[in-house]
């Protein structure tokens, strides 16, 4: 690794990772494509004159762009061949980037002097799954009891709902909390007002790539080659909202408010050397979801919380992704194996990812059992549910055999009700 670059041993942007991102500075405000190593962003558009790979080359332009979907239409051959040009170029003072000092000023910028931006234009709505059977069974208990824990199709299919793209929003945005109805006593009529019960979800999601036309369904075994990279997300919920409207159709206002996703979007051949083995599902799912190859990954997972009584961070939940019962492959073979087009910089979601201890549960609801178990902060601050002033932070980061690779941060600070 380029000894220049100064590149912490814990740092989240090692050469292994080489995220994708959209940032802008001070000085120049236009949106460009770039790739955080260690405390910098490479500007791509800056180099791009360099990558020699016959497919890349051909599609030069696509870092010229505003937003990363051009470049997530191609595939996986030219996901590789800008891979391994970038890994050439930030791993050798001798390389044409590192030894060339004009460009390598011009190109490499702090990353405390960016302003990030969304990293895809998402277009369609996005979808958010329900794919963490230890969520699942949690939020079952709450609400049917043990014995009718996880509904009859949920060990069958990954069950998803479609959100609302226009209001996802990139790490760092404030969030406004909501007004909606809700209906706290049953045996009175509705109200209306802020949200008294604002959630979190702790999720990781994925961009797809070259995506398929309508009609035509991606298949369990070629879904890797729509999957372009990864983002930690956080849901945020409106729990009073949510349990008044949900019946019969699912979540609507309770969630659509706003949805934060972090900045860097770690490519899929970033996670590739930390797999583990996918969940053993029971029964075996029908023949379009199953597939051999393991396609889960160790990715730890942190929660920490912020607030105006205390001003550190302090941390209420250690989650993993390998906690997820069915597979990124399966959840975008399901979304399509009635024919939906997925298109280039669609955004799917796993839901909120829980383990199977109290502190490894993915949302306040169930950290705080339905509000019945407060958290304690300090000696004498406590939260069930989400305040004004409140700033939550999500994490995550992968680490095995000396490599070590993260996602940075997915944070928003929670904003009076208008």
């Amino acid at each position: 690794m380029a000894e220049s670059l100064g590149i912490a041993a814990d740092c989240h942007f090692t050469i292994h990772n080489l995220p994708y991102g959209i940032f802008s500075t001070q000085c120049n405000s236009k949106h460009r494509i770039g790739v955080a190593i260690g405390e910098y962003v490479l500007d791509v558009g800056l180099v791009k004159h360099l990558f020699d790979g016959p497919t890349i080359r051909k599609n030069i332009h696509v870092f010229d762009k505003e937003v990363l979907n051009d470049f997530m239409s191609l595939g996986k051959q030219s996901w590789k061949e800008t891979r391994d040009k970038l890994t050439e170029l930030l791993s050798s003072d001798s390389s044409a980037l590192l030894s060339n000092r004009d460009l390598r000023e011009k190109a490499l910028i702090l990353q405390k002097d960016v302003t990030m931006h969304l990293p895809a234009n998402i277009g369609s709505d996005y979808t958010d799954f329900y794919s963490s059977i230890y969520h699942a069974t949690n939020v079952g208990i709450m609400f049917r009891g043990a014995d009718n824990a996880l509904m009859p199709n949920w060990k069958h299919l990954p069950v998803g709902y479609h959100g609302r793209a226009s209001s996802v929003v990139v790490s760092g945005t404030p969030v406004r909390r909501p007004n909606g109805q809700m209906c706290p006593d049953e045996s009175k009529p509705p109200v209306y007002g802020p949200c008294r019960t604002l959630d979190i979800e702790l999720e990781v999601a994925f961009f797809t790539g070259p995506g398929n036309t309508l009609g035509q369904p991606i298949s369990v075994h070629e879904a890797q080659d729509h999957i372009f990279g990864f983002v930690l997300m956080n849901d945020w919920s409106a729990r009073d909202v949510q349990k008044w409207e949900y019946i019969p159709l699912g979540p609507f206002l309770g969630k659509n408010f706003s949805t934060t996703i972090s900045a860097w979007v770690v490519p899929t051949d970033a996670l590739l050397p930390f797999i583990v083995d996918n969940m053993f599902q029971d029964p075996e799912p029908l023949p379009y979801l199953k597939h051999l190859d393991n396609f889960n990954f160790d990715i730890n997972l942190e929660v920490s919380l912020k607030t105006d009584e205390i001003r550190e961070h302090v941390t209420i939940s250690k989650s993993n992704y390998k906690y997820m019962y069915w597979t990124a492959k399966q959840q975008l073979s399901h979304h399509t194996v009635n024919g939906c087009n997925i298109r280039p910089g669609d955004l799917l979601a796993s839901g909120t990812i829980s383990g199977q201890t109290p502190d490894s549960y993915g949302s306040l609801l169930e950290l705080c059992w339905k509000g019945t178990k407060p958290i304690h902060l300090s000696d004498t601050v406590t939260r069930t549910f989400l305040k004004d002033g409140d700033e939550v932070r999500l994490t995550g980061w992968c680490e095995r055999d000396g490599k070590r690779i993260g996602f940075g941060e997915c944070s928003g600070k929670i904003l009076p009700a208008i």
